[in-house]
C-alpha cells in the first residue's frame, strides 16, 4: 500500500532556454568533518529521555491488565485509573477494535494514552472519530474526551488473484470496503461471482479514512475509489471517477465512456459473504444443457438486485423454479430470478437498475440455496453474460473531453506506479 501526496495532473519539464549543465562553472569544496569523542557521545545519548511508543487495538477479552500488559506498560496506578476514572473507563467499554496507542517512560510507566474509535453519533460516523486521551499531569492520570474530523489520504494498491478478490486485497492489505467498491464499479464489465480468474491482476486508486495519521479500522475504513484497472483473462478494463464542471460524477473508462450501461453483469452484489462461491452445476438435473442459465451459490437470505430498469411482469410461484420474479426491459429483452426465498416486488411494479427485489432461497427445485438467473431475448433463454456486454452505454460530452482526458493521463502512470510496486515488493509496510 502506497499513501500519495496528491490527486492530480503533475506536468514535469525541463526549460528550453535553460543553459546547458556542460557550460555551468564548477567548484570543488572540501572541508574536514571532526565527530565528537565516544564518551560525548554516550554522555549526549544518557541525557536523552527515552519515550516508548506502542499500538495495538482492543479485544472482547480484554481487562486493563491485560491491554496495558500487551502494550508493555507496567504501571498498576494506569491499571486501575482505567478501571476506576468515568471517561477512562471507556477505553475498554462498548465494541473491541479500539486504536490504542500508549507512551511509557524508560520503566514502562505510562506517560499518555489515546484510545482512537467510531464516533458514537450515527451522523458523523463517516465524517468524525473519537479521540479519548489520557495523560499524567503533575504526577496525576487524567482523561478527556473529543469528537475530531477525520482525514481523507490517497493511497494506492495493487494484487493478483490467488483464490478471491478479498483474499488478494487482505494481502494488498486494502480494505474490504475498496474491494467491494472494484467489483462495483466493473459491475458492467465483469460478473466477479463466475469471471474472476487465478492470475487475474488489479491496481486501485483510493481515498483511505485516517484518524491523527492513523487508517481507521472501524466502519467503511476507506472513502471513493477514484481510479483502477483489473485484467481479466488477458483483457484490462478501466475505470477513473470524474466529475466536470456540471453534473455529477460518475466513473469512465480510459476511452472517455460511462461505465454506467443499461445492465449490470450480476444479479448480486459482491461481498466478502459471497465471494467464495461460484457457478454450481444442478444438483438435481446434473447437467447444465438442461439449465438454461446461470446458478449462484449464495447463503439463504442474500439480496437479489434487478440487473436493469424495467417493470415486473411476474412476482410468484411457478413449479420447480419456486418463489419467481421476471422482470420486462427494453428491446424485447427479460430477466427471471427464481428459487427466491422472498419476493419483495409486486406485478406491475417499475424496478430500478440495482434494485434490491428479493432474496436468495431454496424454493422449489432446489437442494440449497442458490439462485437461478436467466435473461431472455424475444423469449428465447441467451447467454447472460451478453446481455451486459452488449448493453448501451454513456459517453462524455465534448466540453468534458479535454478535462477527462488530462485527469486520465495522469491516473494511468499513477495505477502503472502501484502495479510495479506491487511487482518488486515495495508495498510491506
Amino acid at each position: 500500500m502506497l499513501a500519495l501526496v496528491g490527486f492530480a495532473a503533475t506536468a514535469f519539464g525541463i526549460a528550453p532556454m535553460a543553459p546547458d549543465a556542460s557550460d555551468l562553472p564548477k567548484r570543488l569544496v572540501t572541508e574536514a568533518v571532526k565527530p565528537s569523542g565516544l564518551q560525548a557521545q554516550l554522555d549526549a545519548l544518557a541525557e536523552h529521555v527515552l519515550q516508548l511508543y506502542r499500538t495495538d487495538l482492543t479485544r472482547s477479552s480484554d481487562t486493563a491488565d491485560s491491554l496495558l500488559k500487551r502494550l508493555n506498560v507496567s504501571d498498576p496506578a494506569a491499571a486501575h485509573f482505567l478501571r476506576s476514572d468515568v471517561t477512562g473507563r471507556k477505553v475498554l467499554e462498548g465494541r473491541s477494535g479500539k486504536m490504542v496507542q500508549v507512551q511509557t517512560d524508560a520503566s514502562g510507566a505510562l506517560t499518555e494514552l489515546v484510545a482512537r474509535y467510531a464516533a458514537a453519533d450515527a451522523d458523523r460516523l463517516a465524517t468524525h472519530f473519537t479521540r479519548l486521551r489520557i495523560a499524567r499531569v503533575a504526577g496525576k492520570l487524567l482523561a478527556t474526551l473529543e469528537l475530531a474530523p477525520l482525514a481523507a489520504q490517497v493511497r494506492m494498491g495493487s494484487g493478483t488473484i490467488r483464490s478471491s478478490l478479498f483474499a488478494a486485497t487482505d494481502d494488498a492489505r486494502i480494505p474490504d470496503n475498496v474491494a467491494t467498491q472494484l467489483a462495483e464499479v466493473f459491475a458492467t464489465d465483469l460478473d466477479f461471482h463466475r469471471q474472476l480468474r487465478k492470475g487475474d491482476t488489479f491496481s486501485v486508486i483510493y481515498e483511505a479514512l485516517t484518524a491523527d495519521g492513523e487508517p481507521i479500522t472501524w466502519g467503511t475504513a476507506a472513502g471513493r475509489v477514484l481510479a483502477a484497472d483489473y485484467t481479466n483473462n488477458g483483457r484490462t478494463y478501466s475505470a477513473v471517477w470524474f466529475k466536470g464542471a456540471q453534473g455529477e460524477g460518475a466513473y469512465y473508462g480510459f476511452d472517455g465512456q460511462s461505465k454506467k450501461r443499461s445492465f449490470l453483469a450480476s444479479p448480486m452484489e459482491f461481498s466478502r459473504v459471497t465471494s467464495g462461491f461460484a457457478m454450481r452445476m444442478h444438483p438435481i438435473l446434473n447437467s447444465w444443457k438442461q439449465h438454461k442459465g446461470v446458478d449462484y451459490g449464495a447463503p439463504n437470505g442474500t439480496p437479489v438486485r434487478s440487473v436493469g430498469d424495467g417493470v415486473v411482469d411476474f412476482a410468484g410461484r411457478q413449479n420447480g423454479y419456486g418463489n419467481v420474479i421476471e422482470i420486462r426491459h427494453s428491446n424485447e429483452r427479460s430477466t427471471l430470478y427464481a428459487h427466491l426465498s422472498r419476493i419483495d416486488v409486486a406485478q406491475g411494479q417499475r424496478v430500478e437498475q440495482g434494485q434490491n427485489i428479493g432474496a436468495v432461497g431454496a424454493t422449489g427445485w432446489a437442494t440449497g440455496p442458490h439462485l437461478h438467473f436467466e435473461v431472455k431475448q424475444a423469449g428465447i433463454q441467451q447467454d447472460p453474460m451478453l446481455l451486459a456486454a452488449v448493453s448501451e452505454s454513456f459517453v462524455l460530452s465534448a466540453g468534458a473531453r479535454a478535462e477527462f482526458a488530462q485527469l486520465a493521463r495522469s491516473v494511468k502512470g499513477q495505477l502503472e506506479v502501484a502495479d510495479s510496486l506491487a511487482r518488486s515488493g515495495a508495498y510491506a509496510e
